[in-house]
């Protein structure tokens, strides 16, 4: 026995502190302990996980709207582009190449306002057991491409939308 235990025992029994049946002292579980943190930092992974997807997916909303006012905005531009020569392989490409650009250029500000701020974080004097932020170069590299993922699948309906225009409709449109 160790001298801690040794200790409370002796606590115990000279301050009559115990109950008639239950043990001296409390014992100190360390492997219940780690299995308990362990579930509990998995439960925040998949919560954070699933408040990414969200965010994720109402990302992508956004951007299927920017990229539909872009197409009633832009039905004149479209309707003279075609009537011009413009395949539909055109005009599908040049926003779906919008939508993609957009993605990656908020992306990359979103990453760099994040570094920005773990840049300042690092100078914080942080209470003990607590380490400074740091940025995973995989997770942001990973974050940014499933971003412009997103944004590509939600400009394919409004590209395809702006090449299915008729030259003649969309010129007539005001």
């Amino acid at each position: 026995m160790s001298i801690r235990v040794l200790l409370s025992v002796e606590f115990c029994v000279t301050h009559k502190t115990y109950l008639k049946g239950a043990p001296f002292y409390n014992a100190w579980d360390t492997v219940k302990n780690q299995k308990t943190m362990g579930k509990i930092f998995s439960a925040m992974d998949w919560f954070l996980g699933g408040v990414g997807l969200v965010t994720l997916g109402l990302g992508a909303i956004g951007i299927i709207n920017i990229m539909l006012v872009a197409v009633s905005e832009r039905t004149r531009e479209i309707g003279l582009r075609k009537a011009l020569g413009a395949t539909r392989r055109n005009i599908l490409f040049q926003f779906f190449l919008e939508g993609a650009f957009l993605t990656v250029l908020s992306g990359g500000i979103g990453v760099g306002g994040a570094m920005l701020i773990i840049r300042l974080l690092s100078g914080v004097q942080l209470p003990q057991g607590f380490d400074s932020p740091k940025i995973v170069p995989v997770s942001a590299v990973g974050a940014v491409l499933s971003l412009a993922l997103a944004g590509i699948a939600a400009g394919l309906y409004p590209a395809r939308k702006a090449a299915m225009l008729e030259p003649v409709e969309a010129l007539r449109q005001e």
